[in-house]
């Protein structure tokens, strides 16, 4: 017994020194270039199943440290460390570049990533600290200009959809919306009613990466969607670690940046004073009323975004963001408010054979809209010589035209800042989305993989527009001089539900021979779309046309594989196929095989360049593939269908209201429209990849295009419908580098340039009769009833100009009325419109600069465009005086381009509006945003690293271009929602 105690005894008091023996380790990982310091840096004791991580100032803190445990740290990008423990206290590490490292960063490709040096068709990524500055409340802000071959342009109003095109498109009125797939989940191009995009919902602080699929080679493993290109969104993730927290907060002062040009007052006076009848003359006011300035204000933008990031039991890895965004616009009574929450789960289980990534996300959406276009027209149009309030009048105490018995004229322009205050227009949103995927490598045969994925993604919105009662566009069924007159207003409500489910199911077969490297996907696709809407028609009107429609389920499923084989890292080949199926068309044309094959040539990897410090990467790459395109408006298109008519073909027989059955118009041939594409690239870097960059040379072709055309009389029961006609070619370059133009401890400069160059033309149209100059395309213009100005002609640029050719006295002032007469037969009809430029630029650029000094940093980016063209329709529709003296009983302001041309009428019906005069030069170099930030590294919280930044957004634009703004991407300028120029201030805490 004694024995036993005096052992106790012996343990007892070796227990503090075991304890002593097991230290804490602390320190600091820094670049050993720049001593900047370097977070998320893994520090481990070698074997042991856990370690820390350094936070955002590169301190850690490691525990359980014993002596003569090896320190390994590691971190992507660097030389990996291992270091002697032999029980001191402080270990601070200087971390090198790993070059070999750096060239191997990897790309999403579709079902599967691929190292970027071994990559073998068109792709370009962009990661979170290369993504443009400034407050981007949506995510394509993010990559505007960055990317060779991608043009984003973005819009005005708060929260506005973005038109993105990867190499200008592919069809002619089908889809040109590239394929997005955010973590793993095709998303749906459609939008429910009230809100604005399918990218709004996303905050952009949770986005780690875009990548982008340019050439068909790479993008034919998504088949079917893939024609217009795709970009994979990939969001940011949780890591092992201690838990680190990251919150930002901006702040921005929208402001407008222009006005549309028109007559001030006192221009407007002596206008209707030189050439007003006495009558018109007699209904000028006193007020100088700028109606731009009363509708538009500076309105004040808040972005804020908290977001944590760790490891549950030091096992699962988990990131969890929350976000908020709140947008008014400068046009008033505007606004977009977004919430988000997103929730990533990544555990690896037994023993690394089984990956699990868990992603959940959850949006609020908040939206006020006006009528955009008729409110804005309004105040570019109405009488500056009027004020915004009448003493006693009805209409809520706002000025509007009235006839001289008091009733309201049916074609005067209505008071702008009335139609703001009296017009609500409110919608909220709800977006469900995810996404699991389960990635099993088997126990028995490593070399296979098993991967599951399954997502869903919900958009539910309702809103609605109540119109005052005080309104001039309230319901008023009988006018007010009848005695039984009143206003109603006007109330309508909607809901809307879109709903997308993705499964995807795959193998894939990876084997290492030596210098022989096989990779081998192969698997199935399954995508459901669904959609339900339900409007309640003006319920304050008789007989409201209320309606629900659910649209036909549109049903996706493909058959995928893609074989990869790598020799060496020197030669390297990627063959794809894609068997897709969609329910849009009939069984006959309902299957698409798509594939694609490239090949590539990693010179650098050859004895003669390799180690060669001065030409660092040399890759030479050929890439062919084809594509699909289903994406059409029509589900069923192929069907004979019979369908119920609306309440206004209703008939009434016995008292009893019957519906009509109405025979609707079918195409039961339609059928794929289908992309090839070729693909000739290098891949270059100079000393050390310090210098490097891309060029790629592209030719693809359209054929079978899917586009909305007229149909010849009695060949169908309907005039017009989508059918495959024709053929569109593109060609291209792209042209892009980037390159540490200095790199020292205290300076880095970084610069980044891009360029591309398009040429797009129809090439065919099918059937056609002489004489024929296209179909016509694009939005309606304003002026006359149904004009159009642009056309698809064969050999031309989609969406071309279709004008008469102005003629011009000795001054270079344009003659009213006169146009060249173009086939010489002795009169000025349709026979003369030619085709005048397009609104697609033929190169656009861009170039990004980021300049650090110890603790300061700077950045700016610039993106420019060089041969768009837009159409002036302000000046077409208001650039003459009797546009203001139409009628003798109200009065509106014109174009200042009357002062530049005198024109007076209208002349012959329409010819002025569709006169090339109006066609103008949009060229530009814009500087989008200049950002400067300084960063405080724990020396104003010991808790957080702080940085702090100041900068400017849209600061401006240098062009030749009169209007409004010159980029516009339908190329018709007309009421444009102005792009708002913003002050931004921001702090960014990492803890």
């Amino acid at each position: 017994m004694k024995t036993i105690y005096k052992k106790l005894l012996f343990l007892f008091l070796l227990l503090p020194f075991t304890v002593l023996a097991q230290n804490t380790l602390t320190g600091t990982v820094v670049d050993k270039a720049t001593g900047q310091p370097i977070p998320g840096v893994n520090v481990n004791v070698q074997g042991a199943p856990s370690g820390a991580s350094t936070g955002f100032d590169g301190n850690y803190q490691l525990s359980n440290v014993k002596s003569g445990n090896k320190i390994v740290v590691s971190f992507i990008g660097y030389k990996t460390q291992t270091l002697d423990f032999n029980g001191q206290k402080t270990l601070n590490v200087s971390l090198e570049e790993d070059t070999n490292q750096l060239k191997e960063v990897v790309v999403q490709v579709g079902y599967g990533t691929v190292k970027k040096k071994d990559a073998t068709g068109s792709v370009s990524q962009i990661s979170a600290k290369e993504f443009n500055k400034g407050i981007n409340v949506t995510p394509e802000s993010l990559i505007s200009g960055r990317i060779a071959g991608v043009n984003v342009t973005g819009g005005g109003a708060p929260g506005a959809k973005a038109d993105i095109r990867i190499r200008g498109g592919s069809s002619l009125t089908a889809s040109n919306e590239p394929l997005i797939v955010l973590d793993g989940l095709p998303l749906s191009n459609a939008k429910p009613e009230g809100s604005t995009s399918i990218l709004s919902t996303i905050d952009p602080n949770d986005i780690e990466s875009f990548t982008v699929l340019k050439d068909a080679s790479a993008a034919a493993i998504y088949g079917s969607r893939a024609a217009n290109g795709v970009i994979v969104i990939t969001t940011k993730k949780g890591a092992k670690g201690g838990v680190k927290v990251n919150f930002s907060s901006q702040v921005g002062i929208n402001t407008v940046a222009n006005q549309v040009d028109v007559l001030s007052a006192d221009q407007f006076r002596e206008l209707v004073n030189t050439k007003g009848t006495a009558d018109q003359q007699a209904l000028m006011g006193t007020a100088n009323t700028n109606w731009q300035d009363e509708i538009f204000h500076t309105a004040l933008t808040t972005n804020n975004n908290i977001s944590a990031s760790g490891s549950l039991f030091n096992k699962v890895p988990v990131r969890l963001s929350v976000g908020n965004v709140n947008n008014p616009g400068i046009l008033r009574n505007t606004s977009f408010e977004r919430t988000t929450t997103s929730l990533s789960l990544n555990p690896v289980l037994f023993d690394n054979h089984l990956k699990i990534d868990i992603s959940g996300n959850l949006s609020f959406g908040k939206n006020q809209f006006q009528d955009e276009g008729a409110v804005i027209g309004s105040a570019i149009g109405f009488d500056p010589t009027q004020s915004v309030y009448e003493a006693g009048s009805r209409y809520g105490g706002y000025f509007e035209w009235l006839e001289p018995t008091g009733n309201l004229p049916l074609l005067p322009a209505r008071n702008p800042v009335a139609r703001l205050n009296q017009d609500n227009r409110r919608s909220t949103s709800t977006r469900k989305w995810g996404n699991v995927r389960l990635d099993y490598k088997f126990h028995f045969f490593e070399d296979l993989r098993a991967v599951v994925e399954a997502g869903i993604d919900r958009f539910d919105s309702d809103g609605y527009t109540e119109v005052s009662t005080q309104s001039a566009l309230g319901y008023q069924p009988k006018p007010f001089s009848d005695p039984g007159y009143v206003n109603l207003g006007n109330y309508s409500s909607y809901t809307d539900m879109l709903q997308n489910k993705n499964l995807n199911a795959y193998f894939n077969y990876t084997k290492d021979l030596g210098k022989i490297k096989i990779d081998a996907t192969a698997g199935y696709n399954y995508q459901l779309f669904q959609k339900e809407k339900y409007q309640s028609g003006e319920t304050r009107q008789p007989n409201p046309n209320e309606d629900v429609t659910t649209d036909p389920d549109i049903n996706l499923q493909s058959y995928f594989g893609r074989l990869t084989l790598n020799y060496d890292s020197r030669y390297l080949a990627t063959v794809n196929y894609r068997r897709d199926g969609t329910s849009r068309f009939s069984e006959d044309n309902r299957w698409g095989n798509f594939g694609g094959i490239a090949l590539a040539w990693n010179i650098a990897e050859e004895e003669f360049l390799k180690d060669n410090e001065t030409l660092s990467s040399l890759k030479l790459r050929f890439g062919y593939g084809t594509t699909g395109q289903q994406d059409i408006p029509a589900q069923y298109d192929y069907l004979r269908r019979v369908t119920l008519g609306t309440i206004n073909t209703q008939y009434i027989f016995g008292g009893k209201v019957y519906s009509t059955a109405r025979p609707e118009g079918y195409n039961e041939n339609i059928k794929w429209e289908e992309l090839a594409e070729t693909n000739v690239g290098v891949d270059f870097g100079f000393l050390n990849d310090r210098i490097t960059g891309t060029v790629n040379y592209f030719d693809k072709k359209s054929s079978d295009l899917l586009a909305d055309v007229v149909v010849p009389d009695g060949a169908n029961i309907r005039n017009q419908g989508t059918y495959n006609i024709g053929s569109v070619r593109t060609k291209g370059i792209e042209f892009n580098i980037q390159s540490d133009v200095v790199k020292n401890d205290n300076l880095t400069w970084n610069v980044a340039f891009n360029t591309t160059y398009i040429d797009q033309k129809i090439t065919d149209l099918g059937i056609t009769v002489p004489g024929f100059q296209g179909y016509l395309s694009g939005d309606n213009i304003a002026g006359g009833a149904g004009n159009k100005i642009q056309v698809n002609s064969v050999g031309f640029a989609p969406n071309s100009f279709l004008v008469y050719e102005q003629l011009y006295d000795a001054n270079k002032k344009p003659i009213a009325g006169a146009y060249v007469d173009r086939n010489a037969d002795g009169k000025i009809d349709d026979a003369d419109r030619y085709r005048f430029h397009k609104p697609t630029p033929d190169y656009t650029f861009g170039l990004f600069s980021t300049l650090n000094y110890k603790k300061f940093d700077f950045t700016m980016n610039w993106r420019a465009s060089l041969g768009n063209y837009i159409f002036d329709n302000v000046s077409s529709n208001l650039g003459y005086s009797d546009a203001g003296l139409r009628r003798q009983t109200d009065l509106s302001n014109v174009s200042s381009d009357y002062l530049n041309t005198g024109f007076t009428y209208e002349d012959n019906g329409t010819m002025r509006y569709l006169s090339n005069y109006f066609i103008k030069d949009a060229s530009f170099i814009k500087l989008d945003n200049v950002t400067l930030g300084y960063t405080f590294d724990k020396t104003l919280l010991k808790a957080a690293s702080l940085r702090f930044t100041a900068g400017v957004q849209n600061v401006f634009v240098l062009t030749k271009y009169n209007g409004l703004d010159p980029e516009k991407f339908n190329g018709i300028d007309n009421n444009v929602y102005p792009r708002a120029r913003t002050f931004l201030f921001g702090v960014n805490a990492n803890f």
